[in-house]
């Protein structure tokens, strides 16, 4: 009889015990406010070192903005026009490389030499979604990249301020194109080596920044027709168009703005779902 009482209470404590254990991994509450906490980790650490980041989003398009629309304009190497031409893609291209790049180096440091993913996946939250929260702190990183240099570079380039009625669609493209970046991080911060990370970055940043549309409309690439198909391949042609096509609603879109979204969501989901492959690979192995 005394064993029986003690087997019925064991299986209690056990069932009490996997109930506890099974609450802190599934309470949608709980998993929310740990979320919260790993992605607010990343937020906490950059703004305490705000130089360095500061430094890397405004310094490359500071000089685009003053290089291109001012230097070569004063020149007479470039159009009256191609300032607010330059604008929307010089946004985009910050936007997107800054996502890039805070989503696949931290990546990379937690995963090598700092040994901090451990740390997270040990939270009680699914490997996936600490994944997803490094993504979503790409995107942050990338959407204030773009929105920033929104006024540098009507006040660079001399332009007039873009509408407020387009601001909702420019806020869009650039979340959009953001994510999309920070899922083209969590891909390169997962599959590529540490050492290897330097090489990698070279031979993916120029032909993103230089088949971007970035200096130009995609639809000015009609005689080359060769590159403009290679332009069509990359996401940042999409965030460039889509931008002009919100904020320059006089110049000729070459791509209408519901094909550049549905262009970067795709995108989206293809990275991500690659990148949270590889991330689970990669924590697990």
């Amino acid at each position: 009889m005394t064993t029986l009482t003690e087997t019925a209470e064991a299986a209690e404590t056990d069932a009490t015990a996997e109930t506890a254990d099974w609450r802190p991994r599934h309470n949608l509450g709980r998993v929310t406010r740990t979320f919260l906490a790993v992605l607010w980790r990343d937020v906490f650490t950059t703004t305490r070192r705000p130089t360095g980041f500061l430094l890397q989003v405004i310094v490359q398009p500071l000089l685009l903005f003053f290089v291109f629309g001012r230097v070569l304009s004063e020149a007479g190497y470039t159009k009256g026009d191609f300032g607010p031409t330059l604008l929307p893609g010089v946004i985009a291209l910050n936007a997107l490389l800054t996502a890039l790049q805070n989503t696949a180096m931290p990546l990379i440091m937690d995963f090598s030499w700092s040994g901090e993913i451990e740390d997270r996946l040990l939270a009680p939250l699914p490997g996936q979604l600490v994944a997803v929260a490094k993504m979503v702190f790409g995107t942050l990183c990338g959407l204030f990249a773009g929105l920033v240099m929104a006024p540098i570079g009507f006040l660079v380039l001399g332009t007039a301020g873009w509408p407020l009625t387009a601001w909702p669609g420019v806020l869009l493209i650039l979340v959009l194109g953001s994510a999309t970046g920070a899922g083209l991080g969590l891909m390169l911060g997962t599959i590529v080596s540490p050492d290897r990370i330097g090489v990698t970055f070279s031979l993916v940043m120029a032909p993103l920044t230089f088949t971007g549309s970035v200096q130009y409309p995609w639809s000015s690439l009609g005689h080359l027709r060769w590159f403009q198909v290679i332009s069509a391949i990359n996401p940042l042609t999409y965030v460039s168009e889509g931008l002009r096509a919100v904020a320059l609603p006089g110049l000729t879109s070459s791509i209408p703005l519901w094909t550049d979204a549905l262009v970067l969501l795709f995108a989206l989901v293809v990275t991500a779902a690659i990148g949270i492959r590889g991330f689970m690979s990669r924590a697990l192995g």
